[in-house]
């Protein structure tokens, strides 16, 4: 199978680069390298069926070229993480929507399949919880930029299915639930990864709001299984599907555990949204899936335990920090 992904350099990308490559398939990845690293897939340059582009999934013809050659375009390039969408809600707009409209008019020429990557996000402020594919979605009012992000992909998820109803392109929305895992930064406000990062350096670990906020994470290997075993059915075309842990905890409790697992005496300090965003800012206090139509479908569901997943991020920040310490060789010239 040859697929193209958009984002491919990014974390999640990287991880079904890897995954792909590793059971002989080709894979193209198309990265601006704006949130994504080529550090993400350093390891894979050179290997048979790896190819990189560096360039953007708003660019047109680029992206018409790479998706006439693949099977199958898994579509994960956009804006990411809260700090991000508050601070630049244009930019989230107009890249979310923006490049998931040319994947999907490149797509339609052929009729090929796209894999489309949304968000938990998208339900909103609803409590109905757990989250179903077919619940209502509840934003918040439109004067806070902080629901931009889960505005533009509700409308990511309606363009796929508008397509696929119009234009005939087969989609299958992917609505990700907090995936973590080793090459996941803190960059853009990615909760655990700060934490782990915090705790190794003995600094403060921060808890933004009051930390009662629960969610469940999902490490990056189950979200990738997810995704593929989706591609590889062919009733979960034109669909929506969570793919999440049902395992839910407090960011309060996320925090003392990532603070045992590092062996850290960090202090765990709260800050007021307020203060780490903006004035208004609004969370929702609990988010969790509702996975029984993925598992119906494939027979998949994340299953690796938090702990785990914990034990996995706090390895992969210890050794970034250990190579940021390494001493550098000195030059030819000195």
């Amino acid at each position: 199978m040859n697929v193209f992904i958009t984002g491919g350099c990014g974390f999640i990308g990287s991880h079904l680069a890897e995954r792909l490559v590793e059971r002989g398939d080709s894979v193209t990845v198309l990265d601006d390298l704006s949130t994504g690293s080529m550090e993400n897939v350093a390891h894979l340059v050179g290997r048979p069926g790896f190819q990189h582009r560096i360039g953007s999934a708003l660019d047109r013809p680029l992206v018409s070229e790479l998706v006439d050659r693949a099977d199958v375009t898994v579509h994960l390039a956009a804006a990411v993480g809260v700090r991000l969408i508050v601070e630049r809600p244009v930019h989230t707009i107009e890249t979310n929507v923006g490049a998931t409209e040319t994947v999907l008019a490149a797509a339609a020429k052929k009729g090929k399949l796209v894999v489309v990557a949304s968000t938990s996000e998208v339900y909103g402020k609803s409590t109905l919880v757990p989250f179903r594919e077919d619940h209502d979605l509840q934003l918040g009012p439109t004067s806070h930029s902080r629901w931009a992000y889960a505005c533009s992909k509700a409308l990511d998820e309606w363009l796929s299915l508008a397509y696929a109803h119009e234009k005939g392109v087969p989609v299958i929305v992917v609505r990700l639930f907090n995936t973590v895992g080793p090459r996941q930064t803190g960059r853009y406000g990615m909760v655990l990864p700060n934490f782990a990062r915090q705790a190794l350096r003995g600094e403060p670990i921060t808890v933004y709001g009051t930390g009662d906020q629960s969610r469940c994470f999902a490490h990056v290997r189950d979200s990738v299984e997810g995704m593929l075993r989706l591609i590889d059915t062919p009733a979960a075309i034109n669909e929506v599907f969570n793919i999440g842990s049902t395992e839910e905890t407090t960011i309060r409790r996320l925090a003392e555990q990532v603070r045992d697992a590092a062996g850290s005496t960090s202090p765990i300090v709260t800050v007021p949204y307020s203060e780490a965003y903006a004035a208004g800012f609004e969370d929702m206090l609990r988010r969790v899936p509702d996975v029984t139509k993925l598992e119906h479908a494939t027979g998949f569901r994340p299953r690796t335990p938090l702990s785990q997943i914990i034990r996995d991020v706090v390895d992969d920040q210890r050794a970034r920090l250990t190579e940021q310490r390494r001493p550098r060789p000195a030059s030819a010239a000195s």
